[in-house]
């Protein structure tokens, strides 16, 4: 017999520390970083990549977690690694 969805929800939540759903977000969210800092795909196929039907709707995820939309987050990464800000 398998697992009740909300019996799933309550031991991931007590393992992990946050539902599935989230996990799954923050997960799908820092492989576009990933994606976003080492590719040169535009970020609608990023966005298509880490499982967004819709570039809108990864913008607003990917800004409410980081504070900043994908595109721009992407330009300050590259200019800080010009600059020898950041590690690579």
């Amino acid at each position: 017999m398998g697992l009740s969805r909300s019996a799933l929800n309550e031991r991931f939540n007590g393992l992990i520390g946050e539902p599935p759903m989230q996990y799954l977000m923050g997960w799908r969210l820092a492989l576009a970083q990933q994606a976003l800092a080492h590719g040169n795909d535009a970020v609608a196929r990023v966005a298509g990549q880490v499982g967004y039907e819709s570039e809108a709707a990864f913008n607003r995820a990917f800004k409410r977690e980081f504070g900043i939309p994908p595109a721009a987050w992407r330009r300050s990464v590259r200019a800080a690694r010009r600059s020898g800000l950041a590690a690579e």
